[in-house]
């Protein structure tokens, strides 16, 4: 996975946890895809503050995520939904001996995929 969208899940994961200064910087730097330089000016502080405290956050996320785990808990269970939902696709309205048994299946199906785009999943 790409160092920014890793980034993004910690950060919806732990962002609550971490202090507003460094929901402040994140938000500016990862979201708004402002440089260390800009940051650093619109804050009165240093390109190297800016910085260091970025790098800080990163690791303070990547910390949360070792000891709690629920992104890759997360991405594991997205990876088991997105495998049913292929499964599903498989089978047809003649699989079914009871019109009853399709529209069951149907709303499953339905309810699914409902979940999957729920997390950024097609």
């Amino acid at each position: 996975m790409e160092k920014f969208a890793k980034m993004a899940l910690l950060a919806d994961f732990y962002g609550p946890l971490l202090t507003e200064k460094q929901q402040a910087i994140w938000d500016l730097y990862y979201e708004q895809d402002l440089s260390l330089a800009e940051i650093a000016e619109n804050g009165h502080t240093t390109r190297q503050a800016v910085h260091d405290l970025i790098k800080r956050t990163e690791k303070i996320l990547a910390d949360y995520e070792a000891k709690l785990g629920l992104v890759a808990r997360f991405l594991a269970e997205r990876e088991k939904m997105a495998e049913v939902a292929g499964l599903l696709n498989a089978w047809r309205p003649e699989d079914f001996r009871e019109p009853a048994l399709w529209l069951r299946y149907t709303e499953i199906k339905r309810k699914i995929e409902d979940v999957l785009q729920g997390v950024g999943m097609p």
